[in-house]
């Protein structure tokens, strides 16, 4: 499935860090950042976490929620926000189904291996369920500031 924007941003339900159930209805009201990340731990994937969380703040002054999503398994969220002091929900998406609803979950190549893993990509969800924006295959320097500037100019 491919989500397009303009169009209602596929719902899911997934399991947040302390175990609790999130979907995506539950921001309704809300602009949301889904953002699809590989790998806690992973230097790219601390890297953006931690600029999401110097600039949570700001997001959350626009109305905004940041909802992050890999396939680790909650008990690595946990240890993941913990050690980073992350604000936001990081949520497990161990069967990668959702990563599939949002077309994330690609063939990826690393030192001539091929396995399926998550691209990196970034959806901004308006206050009414419609994507607003995406990007793929994101490089992490300066997304962060780049999503928030989107949000700032056209759903503030």
């Amino acid at each position: 499935m491919t989500v397009k924007i303009g169009e209602a941003a596929p719902d899911f339900q997934l399991t947040a860090n302390k175990g609790e159930k999130v979907g995506l209805s539950d921001y309704k009201g809300k602009n949301v950042v889904l953002y699809f990340y590989p790998k806690d731990m992973t230097p790219g994937c601390t890297t953006q976490a931690c600029d999401f969380r110097d600039k949570h703040d700001q997001f959350s002054d626009l109305n905004t929620v940041i909802l992050g999503v890999s396939t680790d398994p909650v008990a690595r969220h946990e240890k993941f926000i913990d050690k980073y002091d992350l604000p936001f929900l990081l949520l497990a998406d161990e069967d990668h189904e959702v990563c599939e609803l949002y077309d994330v979950w690609k063939l990826k190549k690393n030192f001539g291996k091929e396995y399926m893993g998550i691209e990196r990509s970034t959806f901004v969800i308006d206050t009414e369920g419609k994507l607003a924006q995406e990007w793929r295959k994101v490089k992490v320097a300066g997304h962060v500031e780049e999503a928030l500037q989107f949000i700032k100019e056209n759903l503030s």
